[in-house]
């Protein structure tokens, strides 16, 4: 009986070891290279105790499962990614001396380091450049210390557009930039196979253009406007990187402003309200690169004498009816003061002698009537007497002859 007895105490004692070396003494995973980077290919074996062989193989990452396989024991992952890092284990079918049994491995853990981190681009000297200047753009990143040696390619874009493919330079210089080289920027950093590929994030570059010189136009009626009219100035600078900021002026004096963030023009609207809103207006247009100021634009109102700054050629025209106007009031008063206080007289020659007894006779007498406002009548009489020689009788007689007519009397007879 006791040889009979033999195979069934080696069962048992089978039986009895399986439990004791446990689940993970049949099976381990391992993962390679050891340590994985980005791009490696990452591989997974799943292994039995002392090379058993296994069937019926699924590979599970963080407890989910991955991969069967009925037969293969290896698994491989492709190029390595920071997503490729998790914990790993595996399952798998063991046939031992008849039994068989499904144990489980023991949890692997798979750290995938970062080969180089995502790029960074940049302006210089200043992702807002003026126009006409040279900008470089540099793309920015670092290989990890343990893969130093690998070989880095880099690619430059804008907007949709390739500005470099694949080269070996992380520099891209644009000479004499131009306003339409504002836009998105970004680059690429790709190892030479192409395993791992970064961007990096979009960098807005804004060309500075300065701005051209401003048109100012004045709108109103048909006509001159009145006091109480709208008048509106509107200001626009052709080219120019925005914002924009317009000032309004009156001769010197800032009368208004107003600023355009996206560009294009501005307008300002002001009711006329005394002959102070004549004159000449302009407008300026300045962005931070430059400042430019229009031409000067008349505003005259309807009835208004308003003028602009007298120029070196036309000032004396303003002044010459009131210089003269004033010459023509002093002469009169100087006339007036001179004049003298009678009012008419006759010659000496027409004077007559005097009358007997030393009176006098009057040659002329003048009456004038003045306005009703003036006071009364005057009257101006002229008398003369006359030292004439006694050796003279005849001449004498006829003298007082006339004297008598003028006064109405008939000379005596002599």
């Amino acid at each position: 009986m006791l040889p009979s007895l033999g195979p069934m105490l080696l069962w048992m004692a089978v039986l009895l070891f399986v439990p004791c070396v446990g689940k993970t003494a049949w099976l381990y995973l391992q993962a390679w290279p050891n340590p994985v980077f980005e791009g490696d290919a990452l591989t997974l074996q799943c292994q039995g105790w002392k090379n058993t062989p296994l069937s019926q193989v699924k590979f599970y990452r963080d407890g989910k499962f991955l991969h069967f396989s009925k037969e293969n024991q290896t698994l491989s992952m492709g190029a390595a990614t920071v997503q490729s890092r998790g914990q790993y284990s595996c399952t798998g079918q063991v046939m031992y001396i008849p039994q068989i049994f499904t144990p489980t491995s023991e949890t692997t853990m798979v750290q995938v380091q970062e080969l180089f981190p995502p790029p960074v681009l940049s302006a210089a000297p200043s992702p807002e450049p003026r126009e006409g200047s040279l900008v470089t753009l540099r793309c920015q990143t670092k290989l990890h210390p343990l893969r130093s040696a690998l070989r880095l390619l880099f690619s430059f874009y804008k907007d949709s557009h390739t500005l470099q493919d694949r080269g070996p330079h992380p520099e891209l210089c644009i000479p004499g930039v131009k306003e339409g080289d504002s836009g998105l920027y970004w680059c690429e950093v790709a190892t030479e196979g192409g395993q791992v590929q970064k961007q990096s994030p979009q960098l807005e570059v804004r060309v500075q253009a300065p701005v051209s010189r401003p048109v100012l136009t004045l709108h109103h009626g048909p006509t001159d406007p009145a006091v109480g009219d709208m008048v509106q100035l509107l200001c626009e600078a052709q080219r120019g990187s925005p914002p924009v900021l317009y000032l309004f002026y009156l001769d010197e004096k800032i009368v208004g402003n107003h600023s355009a963030p996206c560009g294009g023009n501005a307008s300002l609207f002001f009711p006329v309200k005394s002959e102070q809103d004549a004159g000449n207006y302009s407008c300026e247009a300045e962005n931070g690169v430059s400042r430019e100021r229009s031409e000067p634009k008349k505003l005259s109102l309807k009835g208004s004498q308003a003028l602009s700054t007298p120029t070196s050629s036309n000032w004396l025209v303003p002044w010459l009816p009131a210089s003269l106007l004033g010459m023509m009031v002093i002469a009169a008063a100087l006339l007036v003061y001179l004049r003298p206080w009678r009012k008419a007289g006759p010659l000496p020659s027409q004077i007559p002698p005097p009358a007997p007894g030393g009176e006098q006779c009057p040659l002329y007498a003048n009456v004038h009537h003045q306005k009703e406002k003036d006071e009364g009548v005057v009257y101006s009489v002229v008398h003369r007497t006359s030292k004439r020689s006694e050796a003279r009788p005849a001449e004498f007689a006829a003298e007082r002859k006339f004297y008598h007519l003028c006064r109405g009397e008939m000379p005596a007879a002599q």
